[in-house]
């Protein structure tokens, strides 16, 4: 019965080894490419009036900009992130502008939270509709966003823990 564990372990072992080496060299890739395609996509539905989701919500947040000059700037600066992480996905460059475009853009998709309240909470501060799910998943977003900055000079995810 000893045996049959150790057996078992040791398949374990090997291939937790293998599955973290793979999530090693793919997930880099995997983000540049996932966060491409969303902003990508979400910039180019803005391009088209009444097909994002979040029309509404950029309208009447930015009420003190026209919205119909703002939201074509705003897709055209979404769709340039997501071209952004495409080239970093295939040449490794114009990360850190691309980055640099994330994070300027990032604390104007939070004021709803502070602008339009009643929009985004069903109850303050856990209860979130619809509306503050979509901007709250930004953190996700954020977080992508620093795991990619780190690995601008050549950094990488390692499939081993590091010795000491």
């Amino acid at each position: 019965m000893n045996n049959m564990f150790t057996q078992i372990q040791a398949f374990y072992e090997k291939a937790d080894i293998q599955i973290t080496a793979w999530m090693a060299k793919y997930s880099l890739p995997a983000l540049r490419f996932g966060l491409g395609l969303i902003f990508v996509w979400f910039g180019a539905l803005k391009f088209v009036p009444g097909l994002s989701p979040a029309e509404g919500l950029v309208r009447n947040t930015i009420y003190f900009v026209n919205p119909d000059i703002f939201l074509p700037i705003l897709a055209l600066w979404e769709v340039a992130i997501g071209l952004g992480f495409w080239l970093g996905f295939l040449t490794k460059k114009f990360e850190r502008i691309t980055i640099l475009l994330l994070f300027l853009q990032m604390p104007g998709t939070a004021l709803p939270l502070l602008i339009l309240p009643e929009v985004c909470w069903t109850s303050f501060p856990f209860g979130l509709t619809l509306e503050g799910q979509y901007i709250i998943k930004n953190l996700a977003i954020i977080s992508s966003a620093l795991v990619l900055g780190a690995t601008v000079r050549g950094g990488s995810v390692p499939a081993e823990e590091p010795k000491r």
